[in-house]
């Protein structure tokens, strides 16, 4: 297949293009640099920002996958940057969509980002791909996020969107920034320990982004989540022994004083129980279900 992606050189992006090469696809990947678009017949230029795009490139391929969007927690939440964590999400999203809806030959699938944070605080309750937004700033943006791909949905492509939890590497994301303190002895739960984190390594995230892309009846919200979500106590627990380090209760005045209140609160002590619902009823098989074995693996291959 021809397959576009933006966001191709993050951490899902980047695990994505390898794993669609190795099994033989076209990667178009879409460039902010005009240069790069010029030179490179693998590379088409787009900026959301200024709304251009290079429909020329796009007409006829397959299939795009639409990553891009400022990373969640690289920086505080003032309100210049919850504008942009907004912007960057719903301009691009609309420029895709509204972009394949006109071509004279539209892709037959669009899979585009989203998150876990639709449903916000979901406290002990399990929640699964028909249950309502929540109420909070993250759960706002994934709401916006998702609608719009209006225009591609409107004009027949089919259109998943990807719901992604705390994806687990060593390579970046949550797992990465966490190590160091782990290692180090200086880990552990946030209080109170039981808000639930739904976890995926970063193998089954790409793996399940090739179950949507290759299986027809999958559209509309997809929880990209492994089948066993587990609480924040028992996350630090299981790193801990993975690593053969102690653990300890760690107060929320220094992720506070890093990052904001609001940024600390919403990573930290945001409960998340979500299912895998539609990966699950679809046929996908996971690679890690269990977080224990999962750590393992990804620690020791670096992955």
């Amino acid at each position: 297949m021809d397959i576009a992606i933006t966001g191709s050189g993050g951490l899902i992006g980047k695990a994505l293009v390898s794993a669609l090469q190795a099994r033989g696809d076209r990667i178009l990947s879409l460039t902010r640099s005009a240069d790069r678009a010029r030179t490179d017949n693998d590379a088409v230029f787009w900026s959301p920002h200024d709304g251009e795009i290079d429909t020329a490139g796009l007409d006829g391929i397959d299939a795009v996958i639409h990553l891009a969007g400022e990373p969640i927690a690289e920086k505080r939440w003032t309100d210049a940057q919850k504008r942009e964590l907004l912007s960057s999400r719903t301009d691009g999203t609309t420029l895709i969509s509204k972009t394949l809806a006109g071509l004279a030959r539209p892709p037959q699938t669009l899979l585009s980002a989203s998150a876990i944070g639709y449903y916000g605080d979901t406290g002990q309750n399990l929640v699964d791909e028909s249950s309502p937004p929540g109420t909070d700033f993250l759960a706002d943006i994934c709401v916006a996020w998702e609608a719009a791909t209006g225009a591609a949905e409107d004009a027949g492509i089919r259109t998943a969107h990807l719901r992604t939890g705390i994806v687990q590497s060593t390579r970046g994301g949550a797992l990465a920034k966490q190590l160091l303190p782990f290692k180090l002895g200086l880990g552990g739960k946030v209080l109170p320990g039981t808000q639930w984190i739904s976890w995926i390594t970063i193998d089954d995230e790409v793996g399940a982004i090739l179950h949507a892309l290759d299986t027809p009846e999958v559209s509309g919200p997809v929880n990209l989540v492994a089948p066993n979500p587990v609480t924040n106590a028992d996350y630090a627990s299981t790193l801990g022994k993975v690593l053969h380090r102690p653990t300890f209760i760690i107060p929320l005045f220094g992720p506070k004083l890093l990052f904001g209140s609001e940024l600390a609160e919403s990573l930290l002590k945001t409960s998340q129980r979500v299912g895998d619902g539609v990966l699950s009823a679809t046929g996908y098989k996971f690679t890690h279900t269990n977080l224990v074995d999962a750590l393992r693996s990804i620690i020791d291959a670096g992955g």
